[in-house]
């Protein structure tokens, strides 16, 4: 027996998955922004050169990269996660 749509009730697993989104959101901005300042001041301008600097440079910008993939990959999969928890169940599915 399916209930009626009026019958359902919040998803608490829902809500709680949609309140992580938004705080690993928040901080993963954070995250993403982490080494913009040094990456920026550091291949703006000429403070260090040479191949030792080149190579920092290089290291610096792919560790900046695979940061904002590691991020994007945690909001990816909260999000699917999300996409697959119905936003309403019967009362008896919302109980602890």
């Amino acid at each position: 027996m399916n209930p009626r749509p009026e019958d359902l009730v919040p998803n608490p697993r829902r809500q709680v998955l949609e309140q992580t989104l938004a705080e690993v959101r928040a901080r993963v901005a954070i995250l993403e922004a982490a080494l913009d300042s040094a990456h920026g001041q550091f291949t703006g301008q000429s403070v260090w050169v040479g191949p030792t600097a080149r190579r920092f440079a290089e290291d610096l910008t792919a560790r900046r990269v695979r940061l904002r993939q590691a991020a994007k990959a945690l909001v990816d999969a909260l999000e699917e996660e999300l996409r697959s928890v119905p936003a309403k169940v019967p009362p008896s599915a919302a109980r602890p």
